[in-house]
């Protein structure tokens, strides 16, 4: 009899062996295929059953969260969504998430491991602690002058401060309510329906994602490789740059919008915008000191992000002598967004030195504990110092005496350069306006913000299209708000 209890008990245990066995194999060798399978909504459950973290900006939450009463239970809301949208982007039910909200997710949702006071007891039990929050470094008056200040036309507006890469302002129009993609209601499709229908892509951000052809901003570029090369060693000497110029290896001649462009000294050139000039300077440089100057500003990075990724504005580095002097002066297959720009005038600002930008200060904990920083970012020479200081000088003359009056600021120091970007088949489209530029207080020792803006409004005449026009005021009211802010 205590035999057959003995083998009863063994086989008892072998089951309860076997049980346990088979239930490490589900909770951890097989959890990942019952997490993907699409008929399993617990992962769906859980991740909306509480609120989301938030994204800040000025101390003060962007995002929040409604209770919908719903089986997906907390959605997306966005306070001034159009107006920060091309920094949260969006967090819907349907369609996942983009922007701030899809890589700092793990955050937002509570599954950042950092999150969990007890980790490794968390692991086991798959609990997820509340969502933590983004703090970003954006200043909210710079974002809101920018906004209105494009106003609604086609464009963009990058800002970022020159000595540390913080984005201060990163405004793309037109723009849209990310808080009509959060729920699963029929709206909800609806409105992906509309925007992605929409002509004028509401959803793109132009300011990290879209690339433009830089024109005459590009300039800044190739003064700063003419200046470091030794092909300009004076500021105010003659550069023996013909007008018009003919462009290498063809019969096509390079003309001027004005007067006054016949070897004109670089400083004349860079006040007046003059292509031959440039063009010149370019071919005199070469394609290999070109390529690396740019490359050293940032073009050609395919790495950037923000920490989102950005679109790599580009420089050619195989061309010809006569693409190489329209590639100088901003045209051929040079590409840049708004934000590649803006770095541009902050090496300028910063003396030489190009911070890699950033719009995350932080991430915190739902209490406010810090989780980790944004830390010290990785700088590179664009320029030589001494090549920086002369740079300054020429934008200053931008804005005192030339193309750039518009951005004037009382009682503020400031740097600029207008670009005018002719696109399309035989350069027939509307150009679109572009300003960069940088700012300081008269009584502060260094420039505190560097902008730049584009603007491609095709409901405007083409001959009211200038970056010191319609570019110029955009920035000068971003700086202004930036120079007036208290630390």
């Amino acid at each position: 009899m205590t035999q057959h209890i003995r083998h009863s008990a063994y086989f008892c245990l072998m089951l309860l062996v076997a049980l346990l066995a088979n239930a490490v194999r589900i909770q951890f060798l097989d959890a990942g295929s019952y997490d993907d399978n699409r008929a399993n909504r617990r992962s769906q459950i859980a991740r909306y059953h509480q609120p989301r973290g938030d994204i800040v900006v000025d101390g003060a939450p962007v995002t929040g969260s409604r209770d919908s009463g719903e089986q997906l239970r907390y959605e997306r809301t966005y306070t001034d969504g159009p107006l920060y949208a091309p920094v949260t982007g969006f967090a819907s039910q349907v369609y996942g998430t983009t922007l701030l909200e899809h890589v700092k997710d793990a955050v937002l949702s509570g599954t950042d491991p950092a999150l969990k006071p007890f980790p490794v007891m968390n692991g086991f039990t798959r609990a997820r602690s509340r969502g933590g929050d983004v703090v970003t470094t954006i200043d909210a008056a710079a974002q809101r002058a920018a906004y209105e200040g494009l106003d609604g036309r086609k464009g963009a507006v990058a800002a970022i401060e020159p000595a540390t890469g913080r984005v201060l302002a990163l405004v793309s129009s037109p723009s849209y309510d990310p808080g009509a993609l959060s729920g699963n209601a029929a709206a909800t499709a609806r409105s992906w329906a509309r925007l992605n229908a929409d002509p004028d892509k509401p959803m793109l951000n132009r300011a990290v994602r879209q690339t433009y052809p830089p024109g005459s901003t590009f300039k800044v570029v190739t003064a700063a490789a003419a200046l470091d090369a030794g092909v300009v060693t004076d500021l105010d000497r003659p550069t023996h740059s013909p007008d018009p110029y003919p462009l290498p290896g063809t019969r096509t001649t390079l003309m001027n919008e004005g007067e006054g462009c016949g070897d004109a000294p670089l400083r004349e050139a860079f006040e007046w915008s003059c292509n031959t000039v440039f063009a010149k300077l370019g071919v005199d440089v070469g394609v290999r000191r070109m390529a690396a100057t740019a490359r050293a500003f940032g073009f050609n990075d395919t790495r950037q992000r923000i920490p989102f990724a950005v679109a790599p504005s580009t420089f050619d580095t195989s061309m010809d002598r006569a693409q190489l002097a329209l590639s100088s002066i901003g045209q051929y297959n040079t590409r840049a967004t708004p934000l590649q720009m803006a770095m541009v005038a902050a090496a300028v600002a910063n003396r030489g030195q190009v911070r890699s930008p950033y719009l995350v200060e932080r991430t915190t904990t739902n209490e406010g504990a810090t989780v980790a920083t944004a830390g010290s970012r990785p700088v590179r020479a664009a320029m030589r110092p001494e090549t920086a200081e002369r740079m300054k000088e020429l934008m200053e003359d931008v804005v005192t005496e030339g193309t750039g009056t518009n951005a004037a600021i009382p009682g503020a120091i400031v740097g600029g350069k207008t670009g005018t970007a002719q696109h399309g088949l035989g350069n027939a489209g509307v150009p679109y306006a572009w300003f960069v530029s940088w700012a300081q207080n008269e009584d502060e020792r260094q420039p505190k913000v560097a902008v730049a803006v584009v603007v491609e409004d095709g409901s405007a005449e083409r001959g009211d299209i200038t970056g010191g026009g319609v570019a110029a005021p955009i920035a000068r009211s971003v700086m202004e708000t930036v120079l007036n802010s208290k630390d």
